[in-house]
């Protein structure tokens, strides 16, 4: 019984910590997101007070089926209901909008490859996780090369450089971000064709990602659920027990 309140726990500090690697993560795709969306810094913080909040409940929890403290049981199954309604307020909010999602991260994601600049420190950090996004997934640009080429410093220099990070060259990834060069001189203006990256555009790279994990998901959202579930029939069962206890304990005149 008590093992249960135990996972609680164990879960409010799988989700606490998870809210917090959102904040601190700057080498991946979640290091775009955040510091470029305070939709997603705000979701991070929501995690980690969920995360404290199911900790406490599980020491709460437990602190009442030991004592038989029915009010704490009942404020414990209050408050994963709670948790477990705005779970699903959230998976549904996510379902509709995530064609609105999708614009806001393409703009996200083209704004940064258009002012994307080696040299401005001020970035770096985001401009890195950007890198390690494209040579991990080897994709280059949201849909394709060509919109590296509304980027400012590419076009200045006719395009006969290219984003490192997009090069599908072994010798490229030395230099793992910046701009590298042409090794065939090019007549006039290049174009992206021109460039040896990789085809795929990075959103496509993405979704594959996220169909591929999709069982992965799906199955920790449901077992996170279950564990709700099983909490609060838990103390509404507790709470019943304790009550009908208490009434055969009162004296008989």
């Amino acid at each position: 019984m008590y093992v249960l309140f135990l996972v609680f726990q164990i879960l409010g500090a799988v989700i606490l910590g998870f809210g917090i690697w959102i904040l601190a993560d700057k080498t991946s795709f979640i290091a775009v997101l955040q510091m470029s969306s305070p939709s997603l810094k705000t979701g991070a913080y929501i995690l980690i007070g969920v995360g404290a909040l199911t900790m406490l409940m599980g020491f709460l929890g437990c602190l009442g089926a030991v004592n038989e403290i029915r009010c704490l049981l009942g404020l414990y199954f209050t408050c994963l209901m709670i948790i477990l309604l705005a779970q699903i307020a959230a998976a549904l909010v996510i379902y509709f909008q995530k064609e609105t999602l999708k614009v806001e991260l393409s703009d996200i994601v083209l704004d940064l490859i258009e002012n994307y600049d080696p040299s401005d420190e001020e970035k770096r950090n985001l401009q890195d996780a950007w890198d390690y996004v494209q040579t991990q997934i080897a994709c280059c640009g949201w849909t394709g090369a060509k919109e590296w080429e509304n980027n400012e410093i590419l076009r200045n220099k006719s395009n006969t450089e290219y984003p490192c990070s997009c090069s599908n060259r072994s010798k490229d990834f030395e230099e793992g971000r910046g701009f590298c060069s042409l090794e065939d001189p090019v007549n006039g203006t290049a174009t992206y064709a021109d460039w040896p990256v990789h085809e795929q555009g990075c959103m496509d790279g993405v979704e594959q990602w996220l169909k591929d994990n999709l069982g992965i998901i799906l199955g920790v959202c449901t077992g996170v659920a279950v564990i709700e579930l099983l909490g609060m029939i838990l103390s509404i069962s507790l709470c019943k027990n304790i009550h009908s206890e208490d009434y055969t304990k009162v004296p008989k005149s």
